[in-house]
C-alpha cells in the first residue's frame, strides 16, 4: 500500500507542479517515447539476466506491494513453537521430537502454528536442524557452520532480484537520451518544417530524457529497495531461530534460549519478555 501511495505522491507532485508551472499535461504524452524506452529496457532486461534470474525477479515483484509478513506476531509464534519443542525435548530428550520433525502437518505442536506451516521455508529451516540435533553428531560449532553456508546461500538468492532491478533502474536515464537523441534526429531532418512545429518536435525528444529519468529514479530504483528490506526481514527471522536453537545446543533452558532469540530481532517487531512470555502461556494452555 505504501507503494502504492508514494507512486501516487510522486506523480502529483511531478505533474501537478508541471501544470502549476503553465505546462499542457498533453505534451508529456509521447506514446514513441515510451515504446523506445520501455522496449530497450525490456529488451535489455531479458539479455541480461538468465532464466532463473527472470524467474526470481517475477516471484519477488509482488511481494513489493504486500505488506510484511514479517510481524510481531509471527516473531512471537516462532519463538513460542521452538520454546514448546525445546521443552519437549528438555523433559521427554531428543527422541521424542522425531515425530514432530518428520510430519510437522500432523504434529501436536506445529499444527497450533498454521502461519509457520504455512510457510514451508521457515518450517524446513526449523525441522531440519531439529533432525540434525536428533539423528546427528555434530556438535553446536559445526551446525553454526552449516547454518551460517545456508543463511549466505538464502542472503544470496535474495539479492538476485534486487540487483536486476537496479540494475534495469540505473539503465532507463539512458535509454530516455537514446530515445532524445532519436528526437533530435528527428527534428533534425525536419527543419524544413515551421518553428512552430519544429518547437512541438524538439519538446517530444526532451519528454524521453524526462521519462527516463523520472521512471529510474522515481518508479524503478525505488523497487529495489523495497525488495532489500523484504530481504533483511527475512533474514532475520532465519537468524533468530539459529540464535535459538545454538543456545540450546550450547546448554541454555528453552527460557534463555528463546530469550537469546528475541534479542537479536530488529527493536520495531521485537516483543518485550514479558509480552512474550504471555504468548507461551497462552498457547500451552491450548
Amino acid at each position: 500500500m505504501l507503494v502504492i501511495v508514494g507512486y501516487i505522491i510522486i506523480i502529483i507532485s511531478v505533474f501537478g507542479g508541471f501544470a502549476l508551472a503553465g505546462g499542457h499535461i498533453a505534451s508529456l504524452w509521447q506514446p514513441v517515447e515510451l515504446l523506445m524506452i520501455g522496449g530497450a529496457a525490456i529488451g535489455a532486461f531479458f539479455v541480461g539476466n538468465s532464466s532463473k534470474a527472470l524467474k526470481a525477479t517475477m516471484k519477488a515483484l509482488p511481494t513489493v506491494f504486500k505488506a510484511s509478513k514479517y510481524t510481531k506476531a509471527l516473531y512471537m509464534n516462532v519463538m513460542t513453537l521452538l520454546y514448546e519443542v525445546l521443552g519437549k525435548i528438555r523433559k521427554e530428550g531428543l527422541m521424542s521430537i522425531e515425530s514432530d520433525v518428520d510430519d510437522p502437518a500432523n504434529s501436536a505442536i506445529f499444527s497450533k502454528y498454521p502461519d509457520i506451516l504455512a510457510d514451508h521455508h521457515i518450517t524446513e529451516f526449523i525441522t531440519d536442524y531439529l533432525r540434525l540435533m536428533v539423528g546427528g553428531n555434530l556438535n553446536s560449532l559445526e551446525i553454526e557452520s552449516l547454518m551460517d553456508s545456508e543463511l549466505e546461500t538464502h542472503h544470496q538468492e535474495g539479492e538476485v532480484p534486487i540487483h536486476v532491478i537496479a540494475k534495469l533502474g540505473d539503465g532507463l536515464p539512458a535509454f530516455g537520451i537514446v530515445a532524445a537523441v532519436m528526437g533530435v534526429v528527428h527534428t533534425m531532418e525536419s527543419v524544413h518544417l515551421p518553428p512552430a512545429e519544429l518547437g512541438i518536435l524538439i519538446a517530444a525528444a526532451l519528454v524521453g530524457t524526462f521519462l527516463g529519468i523520472l521512471l529510474a529514479y522515481g518508479f524503478v530504483g525505488p523497487i529495489a529497495g523495497k525488495l532489500e528490506h523484504n530481504l533483511h526481514e527475512s533474514s532475520k527471522l532465519y537468524e533468530c531461530i539459529k540464535i535459538t536453537l545454538l543456545a540450546n545446543l550450547n546448554g541454555y533452558s528453552p527460557v534463555l534460549a528463546v530469550e537469546f532469540g528475541r534479542k537479536v530481532l530488529f527493536s520495531t517487531e521485537r516483543p518485550s519478555f514479558m509480552e512474550l512470555e504471555e504468548h507461551v502461556k497462552q498457547s500451552k494452555s491450548k
